[in-house]
C-alpha cells in the first residue's frame, strides 16, 4: 500500500456558505474534504503539520452520493469525507489572504 503524505490525506478546504455561518459563531471551525481510508489521527497530524497549528478536536462525515440527472441521463455525484477540524483557542488558518 502506498504511504500517505499529509497532502494525499488533505485534499482541499471547505468554503461554503453553511461553513461561514458556522465560523461567525466559532472562528475555531476549519472544514476540509479528505481521502477516503484517512483516520481521525491522521487528519489531526495532518493538519497540525501542514498548517502548524494545534488542533483539539476532528469530527468526520461521510457523505454519500446524491442522485443526478442531466436531461434523460440518470447518474449520482460522488461520495467524499469531510472533516471539522477545532482548533485550540488562539490558533487560526486563514486560506484567502
Amino acid at each position: 500500500m502506498k504511504i500517505k503524505t499529509e497532502y494525499d490525506i488533505i485534499k482541499r478546504p471547505i468554503i461554503t456558505e453553511k461553513l461561514t455561518m458556522i465560523q461567525e459563531e466559532n472562528p475555531n471551525i476549519v472544514g476540509f474534504i479528505v481521502d477516503k481510508r484517512a483516520t481521525k489521527p491522521e487528519i489531526k497530524k495532518a493538519v497540525e503539520k501542514i498548517f502548524n497549528v494545534k488542533v483539539k478536536k476532528v469530527r468526520v462525515i461521510n457523505m454519500k452520493p446524491k442522485p443526478k440527472s442531466l436531461g434523460r441521463f440518470q447518474g449520482r455525484s460522488t461520495s467524499f469525507k469531510k472533516a471539522y477540524v477545532i482548533l485550540e483557542k488562539g490558533e487560526k488558518i486563514n486560506f484567502i489572504e
